[in-house]
């Protein structure tokens, strides 16, 4: 697995990566993190794949974030 590119985020870090035929996109925030995983024959491009990821996904990520954050803060 190898690291190919990052989306810049004020407050998420989020990488691409590249392994066999499939795009990994991890997004991190504090300790918690959160992987999608794409096939390389469902996404054209690297630059495909940015476009995917729109503000909107990035957004509900986000969301889930708050929510993995607040079941950590339970335990």
């Amino acid at each position: 697995m190898r690291i190919i590119d990052s989306i810049p985020h004020p407050s998420i870090t989020i990488s691409i990566f590249q392994m066999n035929d499939k795009y990994m996109v991890k997004f991190e925030a504090g300790m918690m993190e959160q992987t999608f995983k794409f096939l390389t024959s469902d996404v054209k491009s690297v630059e495909d794949l940015k476009k995917k990821i729109s503000p909107e996904f990035i957004e509900n990520t986000r969301k889930r974030f708050n929510e993995m954050f607040l079941q950590m803060k339970d335990i």
